[in-house]
C-alpha cells in the first residue's frame, strides 16, 4: 500500500443531518472531500420536484417503501432497489425511505434546480 495514499472514513451517525430538497441529508462524501463522487445518506419523506444539469444520481434504497416520479413516470421503491437518474431527468420521491445517493460528478448541492 502506498503510504502517501489518502482515504476517508466517515460514520453516518457522526454526520449532523440538515433539510434539503429531498428531505434530511447526511453528506458522507462531500464536494470538499475531493472524491470523484459524492455519497449522501437521505431520509426521504416528500421531496420537491427537481433536476440536475450536470449531475447523475444513483439511488440505493436502504430501508422503507415509497414512490418516485421520473419525467412523469411513477415507479415503486422498496429496500434493495437501485434507480439511476441521469442528469436532466425531473424527479422526486415520497414515502418513508432511507436511501444512499451517489452523485457523479461531485458538486450536486450546487446543481439542484427545484420546479415546485
Amino acid at each position: 500500500m502506498n503510504p502517501s495514499a489518502v482515504f476517508l472514513r466517515r460514520d453516518v451517525a457522526d454526520v449532523q443531518p440538515w433539510a434539503e430538497t429531498c428531505g434530511q441529508i447526511r453528506p458522507l462524501l462531500e464536494e470538499k472531500d475531493n472524491a470523484a463522487a459524492e455519497v449522501h445518506h437521505l431520509q426521504i419523506t416528500d421531496a420537491k420536484l427537481h433536476y440536475h444539469q450536470r449531475t447523475d444520481e444513483i439511488y440505493y434504497v436502504l430501508d422503507g417503501q415509497g414512490r418516485m416520479l421520473l419525467d412523469g413516470l411513477e415507479i415503486e421503491l422498496h429496500k434493495d432497489v437501485v434507480v439511476y437518474v441521469p442528469r436532466g431527468v425531473k424527479h422526486k420521491a415520497w414515502g418513508s425511505l432511507k436511501v444512499l445517493v451517489i452523485c457523479i460528478p461531485r458538486g450536486v448541492l450546487n446543481d439542484v434546480h427545484e420546479l415546485e
